[in-house]
């Protein structure tokens, strides 16, 4: 008989779909997808059409549908063994009574969480790319990340689907002894990807000739994500930025703010330890320009790390994506942008500071 017909072993299926032998053994154990046939009644082996099965089930669970209902759908489509497919089920199973669909914008009451991730109330978009990233789906977690960018826009996207997730994967490996750190590793790329196309297909920068926004994180911070949700959004509304990214040196921050000459600059601080309240202050302090029309930028200090008091004059602290997108766009409001909103694409359904 050949291989395919023998079928092949549950760490090999594992392998394939991207999950550990553990969770596919615990699908069978739980939900009945376990493979047609057994040799010896001990030894599983998965045939093609059982194979089809499992990658209807990890499809499911990535959209957000509870392991629960995506088995019952994922059982009927097992394929015959004469090579007929049995009919396919409705793309998105009967959810039960007070479960929400994942193209809903409320939230998800249900408890539990992404394969274990401590995730809470949240959109059920966000307990399928927690399952993704557990399972280090690439191609699942950038499909649901471009989803749920067109679906709810980039500040809702970001919020309600990507930080959640962010933080879900970071507290696990926090109490776990580090494990899950290449799951961290793996979002935080795809993460980044979602963000910078969203900025790289927004409309060139609108404010012709106008003064650009300066995003920098502090010396010694790495976190960058938060600082590219926002060039995103700067980039939809058409104003022209300037990424820095992460860790710049002192030195380097001032000469960009005298070379540059923008209109604002953000600072980010995730920690305590990387806020530098000296230096903010010598950014907002910083003048160019032709003698007598000599102006300031405005500094956004942006992230967990600022002190919660108010800022000094010239300063601001924003609390969310959104309020520093309107603070910003404010300060260009006789220029004349027209960049797109950062809600959901037309025709679509309805921090993390920055």
């Amino acid at each position: 008989m050949s291989g395919a017909a023998l079928g092949v072993s549950t760490g090999a299926v594992a392998r394939r779909l991207g999950v550990s032998p553990t969770t596919v053994r615990s699908w069978e154990q739980r939900y009945g997808i376990g493979p047609a046939v057994r040799e010896d009644g001990r030894h599983r082996r998965w045939r093609p059409e059982d194979v089809a099965m499992l990658e209807e089930m990890c499809r499911l669970t990535s959209s957000g549908i509870p392991p629960a209902e995506a088995a019952r759908a994922a059982l009927a489509v097992r394929r015959r063994p004469d090579g007929d497919v049995c009919p396919d089920p409705p793309r998105t199973p009967p959810q039960p009574r007070g479960a929400e669909a994942p193209g809903s914008t409320s939230r998800a009451r249900r408890p539990g969480s992404g394969n274990g991730l401590p995730l809470g109330e949240v959109r059920q978009e966000c307990r399928g790319l927690a399952r993704a990233a557990v399972r280090l789906d690439g191609p699942a977690m950038e499909a649901l990340l471009q989803q749920a960018l067109g679906t709810h826009g980039l500040v809702t996207a970001w919020d309600e689907v990507m930080v959640p997730t962010l933080h879900a994967v970071g507290r696990k490996w926090e109490s776990t002894d580090n494990r899950y750190v290449e799951v961290e590793h793996l979002l935080s790329w795809h993460v980044s990807t979602a963000l910078r196309r969203a900025a790289v297909t927004a409309p060139r920068a609108s404010a012709s000739g106008a003064a650009p926004v300066l995003l920098a994180c502090l010396p010694g911070e790495q976190h960058t994500l938060p600082l590219e949700a926002l060039a995103a959004g700067l980039a939809k509304r058409g104003l022209p930025t300037r990424m820095f990214g992460a860790a710049v040196p002192a030195a380097a921050l001032r000469a960009a703010v005298c070379r540059s000459g923008p209109a604002a600059v953000v600072l980010w601080s995730q920690s305590r330890s990387t806020a530098d309240t000296a230096l903010a202050r010598h950014m907002a302090a910083t003048a160019f320009g032709l003698k007598g029309a000599r102006t300031a930028p405005l500094v956004l200090l942006a992230g967990p790390g600022w002190p919660v008091r108010a800022p000094t004059a010239g300063m601001v602290r924003p609390h969310g994506l959104r309020e520093a997108l309107d603070v910003i766009a404010a300060l260009y409001a006789g220029a004349g942008p027209a960049g797109e909103a950062d809600g959901p694409a037309p025709g679509a359904g309805a921090p993390s500071h920055p």
